[in-house]
């Protein structure tokens, strides 16, 4: 018990505040820390985050631009059927080849076949998307195509099978 009463914080442990306002003699006279006068050196004074004085801040002005960016946008390259012609007879056109042949800029984006112009070749071609023009003219043309990514498998909706009612 006796020790309970001799506790002592350590050395160092407390410091006396800083008292301002106390004439120039304390070195916190005059203006207390503050500065000079006007709204900072009141108490409560200050601006708010994002005052810009004066101005609309940016937060304000947000809700009146137009539109959005789409972050889930997926751009792709163009190729028309008539530049399909540099290709041999019976060949394998995928993205690589395409790449190859500079008639597209990168190899690992998605490629969209559109129907411009006139195939003159049997092809059988390997892409990520194909107009529907650019189908019916590669019917044709008797080539086969092989879409890699269909409309439909970018957004899968899930599908419920009917519940069967029981005959009670």
């Amino acid at each position: 018990m006796d020790a309970l009463l001799k506790l002592k914080r350590n050395k160092g442990a407390t410091k006396k505040s800083q008292r301002i306002g106390r004439g120039n003699g304390s070195g916190r006279g005059s203006y207390s820390g503050r500065g000079g006068n006007g709204q900072t050196a009141r108490t409560g004074g200050g601006t708010k985050p994002g005052f810009i004085g004066g101005q609309t801040p940016i937060y304000r002005k947000m809700p009146k631009f137009r539109g959005f960016t789409n972050i889930n946008r997926v751009v792709f390259q163009a190729v028309n059927l008539k530049d399909l012609n540099v290709f041999d007879e019976n060949e394998t056109v995928d993205k690589e080849k395409l790449y190859a042949k500079h008639l597209i800029r990168n190899a690992s984006e998605p490629v969209k076949l559109l129907g411009t112009g006139e195939l003159t070749k049997k092809l059988n071609i390997q892409i990520d998307r194909v107009s529907d023009s650019a189908k019916k003219k590669l019917e044709k043309s008797k080539s086969t195509v092989t879409e890699m990514m269909s409309a439909d498998s970018e957004t899968p909706k899930a599908t419920k099978a009917p519940a069967e009612k029981s005959a009670k």
